[in-house]
Order: structure tokens, then C-alpha cells, then sequence
């Protein structure tokens, strides 16, 4: 597979997995904030990915590889703390830390966003939650960034 095809697969597949959280939250599943910090690095994947189409080189593999590994890594955090295997940040697990100005009524309003805990798994497929499933792709993206790399 030559390392262009290897660049818009690694692409695409970034923008899959970005467009189908999207969708997800378009469907009414909204994000907690570990979701949201698993969007950033497609995002840069993609930027990545689009100027790594046009122009040669290595490092921009080497980005794309490290988006990839940092958005495959944030998945298997939030795995973790979805499996309660070990504690996520406070500011969105059910310790109730961070309520920080809220009061008891503010909780209970239906009018405002619906607050989303980031050890509840929302949804999930065959035993796996979306930030499993993240991880799973994710690392399959950072190998085609590796062969990228390595076809440069």
C-alpha cells in the first residue's frame, strides 16, 4: 500500500470515528468530558492527514501516528474509569467534588444541559463502550500511521 493511500486511510478513519460521536450526540448522547478530550486529537489527525496528502516527508506522519496514540490512550483511560478500575478526575466521575456554585435545586432543573458522568457507560455494543470502541480504531489508525511513517 503506498504511503498516500496509507495517509487518507489513517485520515478517513479519524474523521469516522469524529463524525460518528457526532452523530452519537445528534442521536442524544451527549458527551462527558473525557469524550470531548478524545476529539481533539482526530481533529489534529485530520489537519494532519490533509496537509500529509500534498506534501512529503516524515513528520507528519509522525504527528498523525502521535494523535492517533493520544486519542487510543485517552479511550483506554476512560475505559478504565467507565470499568472502575481505577479513579477518572473528580470534575466528572460520581465522587461530587466538583459541584462547584450548584445548588440542590440546580440539579434537580430539567430546563438546563444534562450533566454527563464520565464513569457511566451511555451506550455500548458488544461489551465495548465508545471509548472502548476509540481505542480499538485508534490504535488501528496509529498503525497505518507507522506504515505511513515508514513508506516516507
Amino acid at each position: 500500500m503506498s504511503r498516500y493511500l496509507t495517509v487518507l486511510l489513517a485520515t478517513l478513519g479519524s474523521a469516522a470515528l469524529l463524525g460518528g460521536a457526532f452523530l452519537f450526540q445528534a442521536f442524544g448522547y451527549p458527551p462527558c468530558a473525557m469524550c470531548i478530550w478524545q476529539r481533539w486529537p482526530h481533529g489534529i489527525a485530520i489537519a494532519v492527514g490533509l496537509i500529509a496528502l500534498v506534501l512529503p516527508g516524515r513528520v507528519l506522519p509522525l504527528l498523525g501516528a502521535l494523535a492517533a496514540t493520544t486519542t487510543a490512550a485517552i479511550g483506554v483511560y476512560h475505559t478504565g474509569v467507565e470499568r472502575d478500575w481505577w479513579e477518572g478526575p473528580s470534575s466528572c466521575t460520581g465522587t461530587g467534588e466538583s459541584l462547584g456554585s450548584l445548588k440542590g435545586g440546580d440539579l434537580l432543573a430539567t430546563d438546563g444541559p444534562r450533566l454527563v458522568m464520565c464513569d457511566v457507560v451511555s451506550w455500548e455494543l458488544l461489551g465495548l463502550s465508545m471509548a472502548s470502541w476509540n481505542a480499538l480504531f485508534s490504535a488501528v489508525l496509529v498503525v497505518l500511521w507507522i506504515s505511513a511513517l515508514r513508506r516516507s
